[in-house]
């Protein structure tokens, strides 16, 4: 069914589960909801050669319709990078399904009940106060019946009729309708009948997320009510019900989700100057001028690099928009503070590593959603992920690792010890970003797996050999193998790697992932700001590379600081290869590399003999 009605109407119907449906996957509009409805899968709209479908209308066709405009539909869709088969949910029913609407209204809604030929098998127009009658006229013909409801206070009488009409064990499916353009990318959705127990939220093992479930969970909820196969080609997973409903805090998470993507690069801003406000500050200081920049610089640098923990106080508390960005600035630069008069130079790096990892892995395993909430997650509206560890984070947490084991190494000297100590800390990164309870993902631990393989060979005692660098080379693969056994032992098989990898049913089709992801990425690298930054970014590289004597400077050229940096640049270069975010885990890496520079050149003074000296090849 689909009706006008918000989240208050859909919870006052007795026995509807309600929850948000992820309803596109990047650019928003009906006609691709639809689509990707009955075909139980979905790309982002970037990897089409034409982001929007082609015109689509319905023409009545003896008993049934026949969709205008469905070959070129159907042609668009197997040009994606993705086996997608428009019209796979009707086919798979016996008889096809059924239309019901509204004469002289709109009827776009009856894609959802076309085959894989573009037919309605059974057609009902007419009036709106004959629309229960005809619905259940087809229920009596068809196993699947779609519908649409009118507007306002009638539609939601006609829900609450059927709802209370409806057999027991009956599926009930309700989506928003919703007009195309911005903003329309999350929609209200319930459902009932079946195993979903009324009264409670909605979710899926695509999303992972109390009370929030994707539009390609529908067709395989459907398939599996009616006890039909469920073909390889649908990606989603069927509804289940997660926990008491509770009507204030989905509001609350539809509004959250709603403020993500414009409060990012403006949180980053703020936090960036604020930094620069203390810089201006401690340079004003009387007397102790030197020393209260060199201050500035390392809680400054430390703050930033605490970001990932600091923005999940306002994701916990959801304020405004001027009070988060505040909170966040304010969080991260005594968190800076904190962290430099507790541990000292340089070892404080250890604090916001080890914070960020303990912080979203707690949040990943308990549950409590802080980090699809937070400036830093998944963002739920682009409809690409909804659990684990965003791009955003993965080569940022990779440096920041990296650069805490060379900080507790500190003065360091290339040997085993030194080697293994990286080795060990990348092995347990590549777990967390890995594991499909808290990471989820297949590109994190390939770019942790080679940047902390490039650390490590560094770091290990004796020359550059060949042997050594095929195993650098190789450690993305040994990665891989051991993340298909994590996701295999903490996920059944169901998890981001084995879903997207290791049930591809062919070459083709693992070639088709891949494509896809190199599309996604292209699409990145044109996105806004996109090319200057990552321009900048490998301008920064290839100069930090030329100058690293200088760089490293601070340190006395210490070797765990050389290769934690050189392992953190490279886990950022190879991310953007391996990742459908493409450049944005360079940029993420190379800033972050930026912060704990600036983080080592704000040492603070003491004699120049008790400065330690360490092997700089």
């Amino acid at each position: 069914m689909f009706a006008a009605l918000g989240e208050r109407q859909l919870a006052s119907v007795p026995g509807l589960s309600p929850g948000i449906m992820s309803a596109a996957q990047g650019r928003y509009s009906r006609a691709q909801l639809l689509l990707d409805l009955g075909q139980g899968a979905r790309v982002a709209s970037s990897s089409y050669r034409s982001p929007v479908p082609p015109p689509l209308a319905l023409r009545a066709a003896g008993a049934g319709a026949l969709v205008v405009g469905w070959a070129a539909a159907r042609a668009r869709a197997e040009d994606a990078p993705q086996l997608l088969r428009p019209g796979l949910l009707a086919s798979q029913v016996p008889g096809g399904a059924g239309y019901a609407g509204v004469s002289g209204q709109d009827d776009l809604d009856a894609l959802l009940a076309a085959d894989s030929a573009g037919r309605v098998r059974a057609l009902s127009l007419g009036a709106a106060g004959t629309l229960l009658a005809r619905i259940a006229a087809l229920r009596a013909r068809r196993r699947l019946v779609v519908a649409d409801l009118p507007a306002g206070a009638a539609g939601l009488a006609d829900l609450r009729s059927l709802g209370a009409s409806r057999p027991a064990g009956e599926l009930l499916v309700v989506i928003e309708r919703a007009g195309a353009g911005p903003g329309r990318e999350l929609l209200w959705s319930a459902a009932a009948g079946g195993r979903l127990a009324p009264g409670e939220e909605l979710s899926s093992q695509s999303t992972r997320q109390r009370g929030l479930i994707a539009s390609f969970d529908v067709a395989p909820t459907i398939l599996a009510h009616l006890r039909l196969r469920i073909p390889a080609d649908v990606r989603g997973r069927a509804l289940e019900t997660d926990g008491a409903l509770g009507s204030a805090g989905l509001r609350a998470l539809m509004a959250r989700l709603r403020v993500i993507a414009g409060r990012r690069l403006k949180a980053l801003g703020c936090l960036l100057s604020a930094w620069a406000l203390l810089a201006l500050a401690a340079a004003c200081w009387p007397r102790r001028e030197a020393r209260a920049r060199a201050w500035a610089m390392r809680s400054g640098a430390l703050g930033v690099l605490w970001a990932p923990v600091a923005v999940l106080l306002p994701a916990a508390l959801e304020p405004g928009a001027a009070v988060e960005y505040a909170a966040i600035a304010i969080a991260c630069l005594a968190l800076g503070a904190l962290s430099d008069a507790l541990l000292g130079w340089p070892r404080a790096l250890l604090a916001p590593a080890a914070g960020a990892v303990a912080a979203l892995s707690v949040d990943a395993l308990a549950g409590s959603e802080l980090l699809m909430r937070s400036l830093l997650g998944p963002d739920p509206a682009l409809g690409a992920r909804f659990y684990g560890i965003g791009n955003e984070l993965k080569s940022g947490l990779a440096v920041l690792v990296a650069s805490a084991v060379a900080g507790a190494l500190y003065p360091s000297r290339r040997g085993r010890r030194a080697a293994g100590t990286m080795a060990a800390a990348g092995v347990a990164l590549a777990v967390v970003e890995g594991s499909a309870r808290i990471g989820a993902g297949v590109g994190g631990v390939i770019l942790v797996s080679f940047g902390f393989a490039v650390a490590s060979a560094l770091l290990a005692p004796g020359a550059l050999t060949r042997r050594r660098a095929l195993a650098v080379l190789a450690a993305p693969l040994v990665g891989l193998a051991a993340l298909a056994g994590i996701d295999l032992a903490t996920a059944h098989g169901a998890g981001h790697f084995t879903g997207s990898v290791l049930h591809a049913r062919s070459a083709g089709e693992l070639r088709d992932v891949i494509v896809r992801r190199y599309r996604a990425a292209w699409g990145e690298l044109r996105n806004h700001a996109m090319p200057a930054a990552t321009l900048l970014a490998l301008a920064a590289g290839a100069l930090a590379v030329r100058r690293r004597a200088r760089l490293l400077a601070p340190v006395g050229g210490d070797p765990a600081f050389g290769a934690a940096l050189a392992g953190g640049l490279a886990a950022g270069v190879v991310g953007a290869l391996v990742e459908d975010s493409g450049p944005v885990l360079l940029v993420v890496a190379v800033f972050a590399l930026g912060c704990v520079c600036a983080y080592l050149w704000g040492r603070p003074r003491q004699p120049a003999a008790s400065a330690p000296t360490g092997d700089s090849r």
